[in-house]
């Protein structure tokens, strides 16, 4: 399953979850479990949280190993 880099931009960026959520009028609960990777935002989202964060989208996006992806 592909994670998302979402809590580490976040931390290189000094901003909190409460400071994301507050800009993409999420709950704090759903960015939490985007950050613990306990579920994943939809592409749409993740292009949201990409403009929020003024990163391109792959920076929030975790490369997939060959050998993870055959699972």
């Amino acid at each position: 399953m592909a994670k998302n880099r979402i809590k580490v931009v976040l931390v290189e960026q000094e901003r909190t979850a409460r400071w994301l959520s507050e800009k993409l009028q999420k709950s704090e609960n759903t960015i939490s479990r985007w950050c613990s990777n306990k579920i994943q935002p939809s592409l749409p989202q993740l292009q949201e949280i990409a403009n929020v964060l003024n990163v391109d989208i792959r920076t929030l996006i975790q490369p997939i190993s060959p050998k993870e992806s055959a699972k």
